[in-house]
């Protein structure tokens, strides 16, 4: 019945700083923005919303679409899928982008995972599909 994640949310009340890090370091195509709120980006298969939490928290207007408020306080954790053979490559552009690598290591099963902090602070991972047994 499930078939996978479509969506996946991290907040960040400097909406610019993170379309700075998502679209400009890692290259995410940006598919909708509204000022204050949200910006949404294009992740393979999926879409990372980057809600500003203040603003999300807010209840729907009148007319409004009725997506029910939500919010997250403090950092929050998204993985984000990399071919392995990709992963040297990120890592450059990360420094290059004088983004810092808090960890980059291989699990004990053998897949690596790549470590930053977007500038709200949330944890953004970078692994290939082998970290859960996943293909590639």
């Amino acid at each position: 019945m499930i078939s996978g994640v479509l969506e996946a949310a991290v907040y960040a009340e400097d909406l610019e700083a993170a379309r700075g890090f998502y679209a400009g370091v890692l290259d995410l195509p940006e598919i909708s923005a509204v000022a204050g709120r949200h910006v949404f980006f294009r992740c393979g298969a999926s879409v990372l919303l980057v809600f500003c939490a203040s603003a999300s928290r807010q209840p729907p207007g009148p007319g409004a679409l009725p997506v029910p408020p939500h919010g997250a306080e403090g950092a929050g954790h998204v993985c984000l899928r990399v071919a392995k053979e990709d992963l040297d490559t990120l890592a450059t552009r990360l420094e290059n982008a004088g983004v810092a690598i808090e960890s980059d290591f291989r699990w004990p099963h053998g897949p690596r995972s790549i470590y930053v902090r977007d500038p709200a602070g949330n944890s953004v991972e970078f692994a290939d599909g082998e970290l859960w047994g996943l293909a590639g």
